[in-house]
């Protein structure tokens, strides 16, 4: 662990949380899809334990908790109604930590919400988000990972894949579209895991969806739009995300390989 990281784990307390639904329109039960012998959601919560000390997958279904019970992880059930993870973060956090009053003042604590399809996420992807918060003022922060030679055209303009424009000197993302932005590159991807101060996760939960968001069909376009700064943090490592049953194969055989 280098220095940078201990100085954050130092300052706040980290939870991780694994949003995850059964009912995913591309991929239904997605969660507890077997890849060589363990579920996908056991895979994500292994690998998110290696950089943290806690970790908790809420969710809505009970084929889902009890999957995780049964590997003697941590779960909550949470609402069904959540329209995303973030919100369903809040709910989990709120329900093993602290009451809401304690929440919205709570500036030591934070929040990392990790994608609950993807499976081979590193501990250090996570530690980098983790590091971000060695500055105080930091109320958000996500991940990017520049697109290379070896990514395609098609790879860029994949509107499932959004895609990044930040700033190099400040670390803060300015947009984030399905588009290819900025117009001339250079490229970065999304990898969809945040991590949110406490009070801030809060207040982003109660914000009215924006015309941006409408628009990409991205939430956090909704935090930039109401002031909210979002730091980025860099990654060169190579993971897949299960979105089809299509990408379950390309895990199985990036597994078999790695």
């Amino acid at each position: 662990m280098n220095n940078e990281v201990y100085q954050a784990f130092s300052a706040k307390k980290f939870i991780g949380i694994i949003p995850a639904r059964y009912g995913s329109t591309r991929f239904p039960g997605k969660p507890i899809a077997d890849i060589c012998g363990k579920t996908v959601i056991r895979r994500v919560y292994e690998q998110a334990s290696l950089a943290l000390d806690t970790v908790v997958v809420a969710t809505d279904d009970d084929r889902i908790y009890d999957a995780v019970e049964a590997f003697r992880g941590k779960v909550v059930m949470t609402r069904s109604d959540h329209k995303c993870g973030t919100d369903r973060c809040l709910e989990a956090y709120l329900a093993i930590t602290t009451p809401t009053w304690r929440a919205q003042n709570d500036t030591d604590t934070v929040i990392i919400n990790i994608q609950g399809d993807e499976p081979f996420i590193q501990p250090e992807q996570i530690e980098a988000l983790m590091a971000c918060f060695k500055n105080p003022d930091t109320q958000i922060a996500t991940l990017v990972k520049p697109f290379t030679d070896k990514d395609s055209r098609e790879d860029i303009e994949n509107p499932n894949s959004p895609k990044v424009d930040w700033d190099r000197t400040t670390g803060e993302a300015r947009m984030f579209s399905r588009k290819p932005i900025p117009e001339n590159g250079p490229y970065y991807k999304h990898i969809g895991i945040y991590a949110y101060r406490a009070d801030v996760l809060a207040q982003i939960t109660s914000l009215p969806q924006s015309p941006l968001e409408i628009a990409e069909r991205l939430e956090q376009l909704r935090w930039l739009e109401n002031g909210y700064h979002i730091h980025v943090a860099v990654t060169d490592t190579q993971t897949i995300g299960i979105d089809t049953p299509e990408d379950l194969e390309k895990a199985i055989v990036f597994y078999r390989n790695s």
